[in-house]
């Protein structure tokens, strides 16, 4: 006979898993689980009877896979975790996860995520997940399939906590923009300046910086949020979890103090992080996947603010991981802020799975669990431009010059990042006209004293590749304007800005 967990204390979920034979308690005294899946699922998710920007499936095939897995569940004892999706009364979501107990460490990692919930009321928002239970037929035997009209998720075969995690936030794209909103894969924090505290989004792909971008601090900076937020008319944004899914791979102190240090706690879950025999953890070592992961509370952390207690956002910060003449810091207008939202281009990282590492990526808003058509955010994104002054910037945190490797390229360290994001709270940075792109490019920046990194068509020039600058140039131009027609929604307005 099956069991059910109705809510079972933190420290009766670390027991559960605990007793997970892929645990180890590691030396920081917190529980690791390795995962036989180690990154999102992206090939196996489709959206139920909806047009979608992504796979599809039909009503039948979902109710096929609702019916087998209630099947299942009948057989095998379950956790129910409850929260909310936000805090704020005025855009959060009742959300439930329906855990297979056999992967308790899941429900642990999203219990730690929820806002507390103890209302006993039904959820709008629920994930069904059963690792256990394979989906024959489907893209390796897994499937998550996004029923939008019972707000219902059912994730089948897959142990990664990812899929818990983007379950809940991909339906909840769905809430906010029906609420006139936009729900952005972006952090948050706040910096405080001369002129009063400034507001910063950060929306970038997964692995790309944006945790680490929203976590650097400048002077005295609070995080918000480090994955999800929802932008309203008016510039106001809304948090809406209670922890991190960080990266761990390369986490060093030195230049993520609050985030190691919350990662280090014996409360945090880890995720396919590498430890030695004897429990030593090493955030460098690749052995087991670069994408190690860990699961902390957001009071773990250094500091950090409330979404709740800050004003509209000042700044939108576009992440754009590249390996050739993006600038380390380019201010945009508002249709260029929407086109390249829109383009989202970067270099895919281990997040999103050994089909995304290392190749050159376009990502519309660098957001892949928007379940709508795409157009429909780039549009978004403008009208709400619109209803508050928000100055955008695009941001380069991988080269200029070349791929790692090329002697002839330059990395964008942190700390480079860390002084534009600075100069641009602090109204420091002097801006150029491009004469390529027509956005403005950084003259100087304080605490980066490097021209090329700031005006990549520089180091192209120092070295002879002239001519290899402006091909890349003219190639992503034609690239960009075709690539924003294939969005059928998207204002024209927004694609001109990229011609």
């Amino acid at each position: 006979m099956s069991q059910m967990f109705d809510n079972p204390s933190p420290d009766e979920l670390r027991a559960f898993t605990e007793e997970m034979p892929e645990a180890r308690i590691s030396g920081f005294g917190n529980v690791n689980v390795q995962t036989t899946v180690l990154s999102r699922s992206a090939g196996s998710t489709y959206v139920v009877d909806r047009e979608s920007s992504g796979k599809t499936m039909s009503r039948a095939d979902y109710d096929k896979i609702a019916a087998a897995q209630e099947a299942y569940i009948g057989q095998h004892d379950m956790i129910v975790i409850d929260g909310y999706i936000g805090n704020d009364p005025a855009l959060r979501s009742a959300a439930r996860l329906v855990m297979e107990k056999r992967y308790a460490n899941i429900a642990g990692m999203q219990q730690k995520l929820y806002f507390e919930r103890s209302d006993g009321a039904e959820p709008e928002v629920q994930v069904i997940y059963t690792p256990g239970l394979k989906a024959e037929g489907y893209p390796d035997d897994r499937v998550i399939a996004v029923d939008l009209d019972s707000y219902t998720t059912r994730v089948l075969n897959s142990d990664y906590f990812g899929e818990s995690k983007k379950g809940g936030l991909r339906m909840w794209n769905d809430i906010v923009y029906g609420k006139g909103g936009l729900a952005l894969h972006a952090g948050l924090k706040v910096i405080p300046t001369a002129a009063g505290d400034k507001v910063f989004m950060i929306i970038g792909l997964s692995g790309t910086g944006k945790t680490t971008t929203t976590f650097t601090t400048q002077n005295g900076s609070r995080p918000i949020q480090d994955d999800f937020v929802g932008l309203m008319p008016g510039g106001k944004a809304f948090g809406t979890e209670n922890g991190c899914f960080a990266k761990t791979f390369g986490l060093d102190p030195d230049f993520e103090p609050s985030i190691h240090g919350a990662v280090v706690k014996p409360t945090t879950y880890l995720e396919n992080v590498y430890q030695d025999d004897d429990g030593t953890v090493d955030f460098f070592n690749e052995h087991y996947t670069k994408n190690g992961r860990a699961v902390f509370e957001m009071q773990d952390l250094l500091a950090f603010e409330d979404a709740r207690n800050v004003g509209p956002v000042d700044y939108l910060l576009i992440l754009n991981r590249n390996e050739n003449i993006i600038p380390a810091v380019a201010k945009l207008n508002l249709e260029q802020a929407a086109a390249f939202f829109m383009l989202g281009e970067t270099t895919g990282t281990a997040a999103g799975g050994a089909a995304e590492e290392g190749k050159f990526l376009r990502v519309p808003g660098t957001n892949p669990f928007f379940p709508l058509p795409h157009g429909l955010q780039g549009n978004r994104l403008l009208e709400l431009l619109a209803t508050h002054p928000i100055e955008t910037y695009l941001l380069n945190t991988g080269r200029v010059g070349g791929k790692d490797g090329d002697d002839r390229s330059k990395k964008l360290r942190i700390p480079d990042t860390s002084a534009c994001v600075k100069g641009i709270a602090e109204q420091t940075i002097v801006f150029d006209e491009d004469p390529d792109f027509g956005y403005q490019v950084a003259a100087t920046v304080p605490d980066l004293d490097d021209t090329e990194k700031l005006q990549p068509r520089r180091l192209y020039e120092a070295q002879g590749r002239g001519e290899e600058y402006r091909g890349i140039v003219e190639r992503l131009k034609s690239e960009r304007v075709t690539h924003l027609q294939q969005f059928t929604q998207l204002s024209e307005d927004i694609i001109k800005a990229v011609g």
